[in-house]
Protein backbone atom coordinates (compact mmCIF):
# COMPACT_ATOMS: atom_id res chain seq x y z
CA UNK A 1 0.00 0.00 0.00
CA UNK A 2 1.32 3.29 -1.20
CA UNK A 3 1.10 6.54 0.91
CA UNK A 4 -1.21 8.82 -0.91
CA UNK A 5 0.22 12.60 -1.56
CA UNK A 6 -0.87 15.59 -2.68
CA UNK A 7 -1.28 16.19 -6.08
CA UNK A 8 2.26 17.91 -6.45
CA UNK A 9 2.65 17.76 -10.07
CA UNK A 10 0.37 21.13 -11.19
CA UNK A 11 3.00 23.11 -8.75
CA UNK A 12 6.33 22.67 -10.47
CA UNK A 13 8.64 20.99 -8.53
CA UNK A 14 12.32 22.08 -9.47
CA UNK A 15 14.03 20.10 -11.76
CA UNK A 16 16.23 17.48 -9.90
CA UNK A 17 19.02 15.05 -11.45
CA UNK A 18 18.34 12.74 -13.61
CA UNK A 19 17.53 9.55 -11.25
CA UNK A 20 17.64 11.60 -8.23
CA UNK A 21 15.24 9.71 -5.28
CA UNK A 22 14.53 12.99 -3.86
CA UNK A 23 11.76 15.72 -5.61
CA UNK A 24 12.59 19.74 -4.81
CA UNK A 25 10.36 22.21 -4.10
CA UNK A 26 11.28 26.43 -4.25
CA UNK A 27 9.60 27.94 -1.12
CA UNK A 28 6.72 29.43 -3.45
CA UNK A 29 6.06 25.43 -4.97
CA UNK A 30 5.97 24.06 -1.39
CA UNK A 31 4.16 27.02 0.31
CA UNK A 32 0.81 26.24 -2.33
CA UNK A 33 1.22 22.74 -1.54
CA UNK A 34 -1.30 23.36 1.57
CA UNK A 35 -3.40 25.97 -0.05
CA UNK A 36 -7.02 24.57 1.42
CA UNK A 37 -5.14 23.24 4.50
CA UNK A 38 -6.06 25.83 7.95
CA UNK A 39 -3.41 27.37 9.84
CA UNK A 40 -4.06 26.20 13.17
CA UNK A 41 -1.28 28.67 15.29
CA UNK A 42 -1.24 32.13 16.34
CA UNK A 43 1.38 34.33 16.18
CA UNK A 44 1.26 34.28 20.20
CA UNK A 45 1.88 30.13 20.00
CA UNK A 46 4.72 30.43 17.42
CA UNK A 47 6.26 33.88 19.96
CA UNK A 48 6.19 30.78 22.71
CA UNK A 49 8.05 27.66 21.06
CA UNK A 50 10.64 29.82 19.17
CA UNK A 51 13.84 29.34 20.79
CA UNK A 52 16.29 31.72 20.83
CA UNK A 53 18.08 33.10 17.89
CA UNK A 54 15.37 32.00 15.76
CA UNK A 55 13.78 33.99 13.50
CA UNK A 56 10.53 31.80 13.17
CA UNK A 57 7.14 33.70 12.83
CA UNK A 58 3.97 32.85 11.59
CA UNK A 59 4.77 33.88 8.14
CA UNK A 60 7.60 31.03 8.16
CA UNK A 61 5.31 28.18 10.07
CA UNK A 62 2.37 29.28 7.15
CA UNK A 63 4.79 28.77 4.51
CA UNK A 64 6.85 26.00 5.80
CA UNK A 65 5.19 24.20 8.41
CA UNK A 66 1.95 24.34 7.78
CA UNK A 67 2.77 21.76 4.17
CA UNK A 68 4.81 19.74 5.95
CA UNK A 69 2.09 19.05 9.22
CA UNK A 70 -0.31 18.27 6.53
CA UNK A 71 1.78 15.90 4.84
CA UNK A 72 2.52 13.80 7.94
CA UNK A 73 -0.86 13.24 8.90
CA UNK A 74 -0.98 11.28 5.46
CA UNK A 75 1.70 9.34 5.96
CA UNK A 76 0.87 9.00 9.86
CA UNK A 77 -3.01 7.58 8.31
CA UNK A 78 -1.30 5.29 5.12
CA UNK A 79 0.70 3.51 8.26
CA UNK A 80 -2.07 2.60 10.06
CA UNK A 81 -3.87 1.40 7.55
CA UNK A 82 -1.25 -0.65 6.08
CA UNK A 83 -0.27 -1.90 9.93
CA UNK A 84 -4.79 -2.87 9.50
CA UNK A 85 -4.33 -4.50 6.51
CA UNK A 86 -0.39 -6.41 7.87
CA UNK A 87 -2.63 -7.49 11.09
CA UNK A 88 -5.19 -8.93 8.87
CA UNK A 89 -3.00 -10.55 6.71
CA UNK A 90 -1.32 -12.35 9.55
CA UNK A 91 -4.31 -13.20 11.05
CA UNK A 92 -3.43 -11.27 14.47
CA UNK A 93 -5.42 -8.85 16.52
CA UNK A 94 -4.80 -4.64 14.64
CA UNK A 95 -2.79 -2.90 17.94
CA UNK A 96 -1.56 0.69 16.98
CA UNK A 97 2.14 1.74 17.91
CA UNK A 98 3.51 5.42 17.59
CA UNK A 99 4.24 6.81 14.17
CA UNK A 100 7.96 8.13 14.97
CA UNK A 101 9.25 11.23 13.25
CA UNK A 102 13.10 11.97 13.52
CA UNK A 103 14.24 15.68 13.44
CA UNK A 104 18.23 16.19 12.93
CA UNK A 105 20.51 18.91 12.30
CA UNK A 106 23.16 21.06 13.58
CA UNK A 107 23.17 22.88 16.85
CA UNK A 108 22.01 26.40 16.53
CA UNK A 109 20.23 25.07 13.35
CA UNK A 110 16.68 25.88 14.42
CA UNK A 111 15.74 22.04 15.14
CA UNK A 112 14.33 21.80 18.27
CA UNK A 113 12.24 25.18 17.33
CA UNK A 114 11.11 22.88 14.19
CA UNK A 115 10.04 19.82 16.72
CA UNK A 116 8.13 22.06 18.74
CA UNK A 117 6.33 23.48 16.40
CA UNK A 118 5.48 20.12 14.34
CA UNK A 119 4.47 18.85 17.54
CA UNK A 120 1.43 21.60 18.10
CA UNK A 121 0.33 21.66 14.54
CA UNK A 122 -0.14 18.17 14.41
CA UNK A 123 -1.72 18.57 17.53
CA UNK A 124 -4.57 20.13 16.43
CA UNK A 125 -5.33 17.83 13.43
CA UNK A 126 -8.34 15.02 15.10
CA UNK A 127 -6.23 12.33 13.54
CA UNK A 128 -3.34 13.01 15.65
CA UNK A 129 -4.39 14.55 19.05
CA UNK A 130 -1.93 12.83 21.36
CA UNK A 131 1.86 14.05 20.39
CA UNK A 132 4.99 13.64 22.35
CA UNK A 133 8.18 14.92 21.48
CA UNK A 134 11.54 13.49 23.42
CA UNK A 135 15.38 14.93 22.90
CA UNK A 136 17.90 13.07 22.81
CA UNK A 137 19.87 15.33 24.82
CA UNK A 138 18.31 13.26 28.20
CA UNK A 139 20.21 10.41 26.89
CA UNK A 140 23.50 11.98 27.35
CA UNK A 141 25.51 10.41 29.95
CA UNK A 142 25.24 12.02 33.21
CA UNK A 143 28.40 14.68 33.26
CA UNK A 144 30.63 12.89 36.19
CA UNK A 145 30.51 9.80 33.87
CA UNK A 146 31.63 12.17 30.93
CA UNK A 147 34.41 12.85 33.13
CA UNK A 148 34.91 9.31 34.09
CA UNK A 149 35.35 8.76 30.61
CA UNK A 150 37.57 12.09 29.22
CA UNK A 151 34.40 13.25 26.93
CA UNK A 152 33.59 16.17 28.68
CA UNK A 153 34.78 18.15 25.56
CA UNK A 154 33.47 15.75 22.86
CA UNK A 155 29.75 16.49 24.95
CA UNK A 156 27.67 16.05 21.83
CA UNK A 157 29.16 13.77 19.54
CA UNK A 158 27.85 10.33 19.05
CA UNK A 159 29.89 8.69 22.13
CA UNK A 160 28.84 10.80 24.54
CA UNK A 161 25.02 9.16 24.30
CA UNK A 162 23.68 6.20 26.07
CA UNK A 163 23.15 4.65 23.10
CA UNK A 164 21.36 1.53 24.43
CA UNK A 165 19.17 3.52 26.35
CA UNK A 166 17.82 5.67 23.68
CA UNK A 167 17.75 2.33 21.41
CA UNK A 168 15.68 0.05 24.45
CA UNK A 169 13.31 3.40 24.48
CA UNK A 170 12.26 3.68 21.41
CA UNK A 171 11.90 -0.26 21.30
CA UNK A 172 9.30 -0.12 23.94
CA UNK A 173 8.13 2.95 22.08
CA UNK A 174 7.47 0.52 18.47
CA UNK A 175 6.48 -2.20 20.95
CA UNK A 176 3.40 0.02 21.79
CA UNK A 177 4.32 -0.61 25.78
CA UNK A 178 1.39 1.95 27.08
CA UNK A 179 3.69 4.17 28.99
CA UNK A 180 7.69 4.57 28.68
CA UNK A 181 9.67 6.73 29.64
CA UNK A 182 12.66 8.91 29.26
CA UNK A 183 15.46 11.10 31.42
CA UNK A 184 15.39 14.87 31.06
CA UNK A 185 18.14 16.85 30.66
CA UNK A 186 19.08 20.92 31.85
CA UNK A 187 20.53 23.15 30.06
CA UNK A 188 20.88 25.27 32.45
CA UNK A 189 22.83 22.81 34.59
CA UNK A 190 24.21 21.69 31.13
CA UNK A 191 23.37 18.25 33.21
CA UNK A 192 21.08 15.16 33.13
CA UNK A 193 18.42 15.19 35.67
CA UNK A 194 18.86 12.83 38.34
CA UNK A 195 14.91 12.26 40.00
CA UNK A 196 13.34 13.10 36.88
CA UNK A 197 11.63 11.68 33.99
CA UNK A 198 10.13 12.10 31.04
CA UNK A 199 6.42 9.75 30.40
CA UNK A 200 5.45 9.16 27.26
CA UNK A 201 1.72 7.37 27.23
CA UNK A 202 0.70 6.35 24.25
CA UNK A 203 0.71 9.18 21.48
CA UNK A 204 -0.37 8.59 18.14
CA UNK A 205 3.00 10.48 17.04
CA UNK A 206 6.81 10.93 18.75
CA UNK A 207 8.76 13.32 17.60
CA UNK A 208 12.55 12.48 18.52
CA UNK A 209 15.07 15.50 18.23
CA UNK A 210 18.35 15.59 18.24
CA UNK A 211 21.67 15.81 16.72
CA UNK A 212 22.99 12.20 15.73
CA UNK A 213 19.46 10.79 15.63
CA UNK A 214 20.57 10.24 11.83
CA UNK A 215 23.57 8.15 12.38
CA UNK A 216 23.57 5.04 10.92
CA UNK A 217 24.68 1.69 12.90
CA UNK A 218 27.65 0.97 14.52
CA UNK A 219 29.88 -2.20 12.80
CA UNK A 220 31.53 -3.90 15.61
CA UNK A 221 35.00 -4.85 15.51
CA UNK A 222 33.91 -8.60 14.33
CA UNK A 223 31.60 -7.01 11.50
CA UNK A 224 28.28 -7.00 13.10
CA UNK A 225 25.89 -4.60 12.24
CA UNK A 226 23.64 -3.39 15.01
CA UNK A 227 20.38 -1.39 15.37
CA UNK A 228 20.55 2.13 14.21
CA UNK A 229 18.25 4.78 16.26
CA UNK A 230 16.95 5.92 12.60
CA UNK A 231 15.79 2.15 11.93
CA UNK A 232 13.06 2.81 13.96
CA UNK A 233 11.49 5.75 12.42
CA UNK A 234 8.64 6.40 10.30
CA UNK A 235 9.55 9.65 8.71
CA UNK A 236 12.75 11.85 9.07
CA UNK A 237 13.60 15.03 8.68
CA UNK A 238 17.22 17.28 8.39
CA UNK A 239 16.94 20.87 8.96
CA UNK A 240 20.44 21.96 6.72
CA UNK A 241 22.33 25.15 6.36
CA UNK A 242 25.30 26.59 5.22
CA UNK A 243 28.17 25.81 7.84
CA UNK A 244 29.12 29.39 7.92
CA UNK A 245 25.49 30.87 8.56
CA UNK A 246 25.42 28.08 11.45
CA UNK A 247 28.48 28.92 12.99
CA UNK A 248 27.15 32.79 13.25
CA UNK A 249 23.93 31.63 14.60
CA UNK A 250 25.77 29.96 17.18
CA UNK A 251 27.54 33.12 17.94
CA UNK A 252 24.86 35.05 18.04
CA UNK A 253 23.07 33.12 20.22
CA UNK A 254 25.85 32.97 22.88
CA UNK A 255 26.22 36.51 23.20
CA UNK A 256 22.21 36.45 23.62
CA UNK A 257 22.18 33.85 25.84
CA UNK A 258 24.79 36.14 28.61
CA UNK A 259 21.50 37.86 29.01
CA UNK A 260 19.33 34.82 29.79
CA UNK A 261 20.24 30.98 31.02
CA UNK A 262 24.08 32.42 31.65
CA UNK A 263 22.78 34.85 34.15
CA UNK A 264 21.40 32.45 36.69
CA UNK A 265 24.01 31.80 38.92
CA UNK A 266 23.07 27.87 39.21
CA UNK A 267 24.18 27.63 35.19
CA UNK A 268 26.76 25.79 34.34
CA UNK A 269 28.25 28.72 31.84
CA UNK A 270 27.44 31.39 34.43
CA UNK A 271 31.28 32.01 33.93
CA UNK A 272 30.38 33.88 30.62
CA UNK A 273 27.51 36.24 31.50
CA UNK A 274 29.98 39.10 32.23
CA UNK A 275 31.80 38.84 29.36
CA UNK A 276 31.69 42.01 26.58
CA UNK A 277 30.55 41.16 23.51
CA UNK A 278 34.95 40.95 21.56
CA UNK A 279 35.03 38.29 24.68
CA UNK A 280 32.29 36.55 23.96
CA UNK A 281 32.54 36.33 20.32
CA UNK A 282 35.80 35.01 20.89
CA UNK A 283 35.01 32.16 23.44
CA UNK A 284 32.07 31.24 21.33
CA UNK A 285 34.40 30.61 17.69
CA UNK A 286 36.83 28.80 19.98
CA UNK A 287 33.77 26.22 21.50
CA UNK A 288 32.67 26.14 17.73
CA UNK A 289 36.12 25.58 16.21
CA UNK A 290 37.13 22.60 18.89
CA UNK A 291 33.22 20.55 19.69
CA UNK A 292 30.09 22.03 17.53
CA UNK A 293 31.84 22.83 13.67
CA UNK A 294 33.54 19.12 14.03
CA UNK A 295 30.54 17.43 15.01
CA UNK A 296 28.65 18.97 12.33
CA UNK A 297 31.23 17.71 9.91
CA UNK A 298 32.02 14.60 10.93
CA UNK A 299 28.69 13.28 12.41
CA UNK A 300 25.71 15.53 11.42
CA UNK A 301 26.18 16.74 8.12
CA UNK A 302 26.71 13.27 6.71
CA UNK A 303 23.56 11.66 7.85
CA UNK A 304 21.65 14.15 5.46
CA UNK A 305 21.12 12.07 2.33
CA UNK A 306 19.09 9.80 5.07
CA UNK A 307 16.16 11.70 5.84
CA UNK A 308 12.90 11.41 4.19
CA UNK A 309 12.95 15.52 4.10
CA UNK A 310 15.79 18.05 3.92
CA UNK A 311 14.59 21.59 4.89
CA UNK A 312 17.39 23.79 3.52
CA UNK A 313 17.39 27.52 5.47
CA UNK A 314 18.67 30.74 4.18
CA UNK A 315 21.07 32.99 5.76
CA UNK A 316 18.55 34.57 7.18
CA UNK A 317 16.41 31.59 8.91
CA UNK A 318 14.18 30.87 6.28
CA UNK A 319 13.13 27.94 4.73
CA UNK A 320 14.14 27.92 1.35
CA UNK A 321 14.09 24.38 -0.07
CA UNK A 322 12.50 21.72 0.34
CA UNK A 323 13.80 18.17 -0.77
CA UNK A 324 11.48 14.58 -0.03
CA UNK A 325 12.29 11.85 -0.96
CA UNK A 326 10.50 9.91 -3.58
CA UNK A 327 8.71 6.22 -2.56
Amino acid sequence: MGVVLPDVTRFQPLPSASGSPFVEFDRAAWSRLSASTPLPLTAADIENLRGLGDPIDLAEVDTGYRPLSRLLTLYVAASQRLRATTSTFLGEPAHRTPFVIGVAGSVAVGKSTAARVLREMLRRWPETPRVELVTTDGFLYPNAELERRGLMERKGFPESYDRRGLLDFLIEVKAGTEQVTAPVYDHVRYDIVQDRRVVVRSPEVLIVEGLNVLAPARVSADGESSLAVSDFFDFSIYIDAATEDIRRWYVERFLDLRQTSFSNPDSYFHRYADLDDDQARRRAGQIWEAINGPNLVENVLPTRGRATLVLSKDADHRLSRFRLRKI
